[in-house]
């Protein structure tokens, strides 16, 4: 059973494919050579087929994909629901800190104390996500290098790599 080959989905060769037409664009595959492995891409069956296409591209291909100007919109469309999720979750906290302060009546605002702290962190995403779209904090940037940490491509969090 370990020897079973797994047949590649038709996502998987568009992703592939976009990642050796990244690699065009780039100049790192001319044309023709482009040409050919498109046309392998297309035609292969099984996964172990694709990733010797893009072996010899940096990071297996994945690194030109995520600088696509369509997978990086992609990145901060997820970013900006990321983020209005997290507000929305606030609020609801808030609305329901509020009502049992009103109900327990405290004189003290005791919510304050939470919601200081989830308000704090609503800002500390959107600091974050604006890091994260700009490929991460600089610190982070000269030391982990492209691809590390919370802002990895987005090709690694979709499992394509």
């Amino acid at each position: 059973m370990t020897g079973e080959r797994v047949r590649a989905s038709d996502k998987e060769r568009e992703q592939y494919a976009n990642m050796l037409r990244a690699g065009m664009t780039e100049g790192r595959l001319t044309l023709e050579e482009g040409e050919e492995r498109l046309a392998q891409v297309y035609a292969a069956k099984f996964r172990d087929e694709l990733t010797p296409l893009t072996a010899d591209l940096p990071d297996g291909g994945r690194r030109g994909l995520f600088e696509l100007p369509e997978t990086q919109a992609e990145f901060l469309r997820q970013g900006r629901r990321h983020l209005a999720r997290h507000g929305a979750f606030v609020a609801v906290v808030a609305v329901a800190l509020t009502g049992l302060w009103a109900l327990s009546g405290a004189h003290f605002f005791w919510p304050a104390i939470p919601l200081f702290f989830l308000v704090l962190s609503v800002f500390r995403h959107a600091r974050w996500r604006r890091w994260a779209a700009a490929g991460g904090p600089p610190w982070a940037r000269r030391h982990w290098g492209h691809g590390h940490g919370p802002w990895a491509a987005a090709s690694d969090r979709q499992g394509w790599g």
